[in-house]
């Protein structure tokens, strides 16, 4: 295959971001990354079955990726931008319907729009059947392989966990888990629930949490954190995204910047931290450091405020500082940045769905998670491209990244080029 100018200008974007995150104005920070535990126990050494073969370097699973980019029309790149409820394939039933199968409708969305994944809950998760059946046919039904998306945290916040029907490993809060300060535990257990979901159809898990607790007021949050003391959570953070690769499940790291020291809901309002760009550094930023250098896959943006940091209202999941400048630049992440649920009130309350997620990838993220109406909010991204406010060539160095962890992880293969 030969190469085109767009395919190179679409590599060499991604390439460049990742050069400003290793040498541009993030230097003095980034000489402080933290050391990665490594976790391997004596018996996945001495087992061929838990063998896994090294990862595919991120520069390469790029070049492979802008192989696919290069073919694609315009329609099918800004499809891989979204990840969307079942409801949004299929709104015959309403905005919170309990589907558990899929539909003509959901074929006939995903061969309209070439969605990058979907997610699910547990109105959508009954039994282990039913729900590798539904995967598998929303797998077939799509032109390219979906991130298939789960929070699967333990405690709480776990769709499947939670079920007795699905005969899944349920495990304590992460809270009870910070307390024990047993690292390996914690490795173990994104091993386990990567191994069970992945048995499911799932291939992404959002979670760890990586934020860390520092204010009792904190609703959001709560017992989902690994607790107060950054170094701890970072340590648990890692050894969950070890955990989780080692099955070959995507990691996400969540909410970025951090809201652990939030006093409210961004489920239900807005909510502005209390937070200098100072005290980021020193104590929430440490744990999603940790996670990314342990190589996890997405990092999720929060709909928190830091009106001390970005000096404006707009949520972290729409400020090109806070994703562009911040996370990319300055902590080096070089993988997808996906946004929390659009349909929360934080954004649903100010923004149209077609605004939020403009100006949301306009602002640095690759994924919009659940836009509160998904066909328009495609169709503003469309426009927006075609109309030029946003470049094609942002829109393909998303696609890339989003490409290569689907290459990297062995759900879509690799293409070799040619000179």
């Amino acid at each position: 295959m030969v190469r085109t100018d767009r395919k190179i200008t679409a590599a060499f974007a991604v390439l460049i971001s990742c050069a400003i995150g290793i040498c541009g104005c993030s230097a003095p920070f980034l000489g402080n990354r933290p050391e990665i535990k490594r976790y391997e126990t004596s018996s996945e050494a001495s087992s061929e079955q838990m063998e896994t073969e090294e990862p595919l370097e991120w520069e390469d699973a790029i070049e492979m990726a802008a192989d696919y980019v290069d073919d694609m029309t315009l329609e099918e790149k800004v499809g891989q931008v979204f990840i969307v409820n079942l409801e949004q394939l299929d709104r015959t039933k309403g905005d919170y319907y309990e589907l558990q199968k899929c539909t003509r409708e959901m074929k006939k969305t995903l061969a309209s729009y070439h969605v990058g994944g979907v997610i699910l809950f547990s109105r959508n998760i009954v039994k282990r059947k039913q729900t590798r059946k539904l995967l598998s046919k929303l797998q077939r039904a799509s032109s390219l392989p979906l991130f298939t998306a789960v929070d699967e945290e333990g405690g709480r916040v776990a769709r499947i966990g939670t079920n007795q029907d699905m005969g899944t490993t349920s495990f304590p809060s992460a809270e009870e888990i910070g307390k024990t300060e047993d690292d390996k535990y914690v490795y173990e257990m994104g091993k386990t629930i990567g191994a069970e979901i992945g048995e499911l159809g799932f291939n992404v898990d959002f979670a760890p949490v990586a934020d860390v607790r520092t204010s009792d007021l904190n609703e959001e949050i709560g017992d989902r954190s690994f607790g107060s003391d950054e170094e701890k959570v970072a340590q648990y953070v890692s050894a969950f995204v070890q955990g989780l690769h080692k099955t070959d499940i995507c990691a996400t790291l969540k909410h970025f910047p951090g809201q652990g020291a939030s006093n409210g809901d961004t489920h239900r309002e807005n909510v502005d931290i209390d937070s200098s760009l100072a005290r980021l550094r020193k104590t929430d930023f440490i744990p999603f450091e940790s996670g990314i250098e342990s190589g996890a896959d997405f990092v999720m943006a929060s709909h928190i405020s830091v009106s001390k940091v970005t000096e404006t209202a707009v949520p972290a999941s729409m400020s090109d500082l806070i994703m562009k400048t911040i996370l990319r630049d300055e902590l080096g992440f070089e993988k997808i940045i996906i946004t929390d649920a659009f349909d929360m009130s934080s954004i649903t309350d100010h923004y149209s769905p077609a605004e939020a997620a403009c100006q949301s990838f306009k602002a640095g993220a690759d994924i919009i998670l659940m836009p509160q109406d998904f066909k328009e909010a495609y169709q503003g991204i469309l426009e927006a491209v075609q109309g030029g406010e946003i470049e094609e060539e942002q829109l393909d160095a998303s696609v890339c990244r989003i490409l290569a962890v689907k290459i990297q992880h062995g759900l879509l293969a690799g293409q070799e080029t040619s000179g």
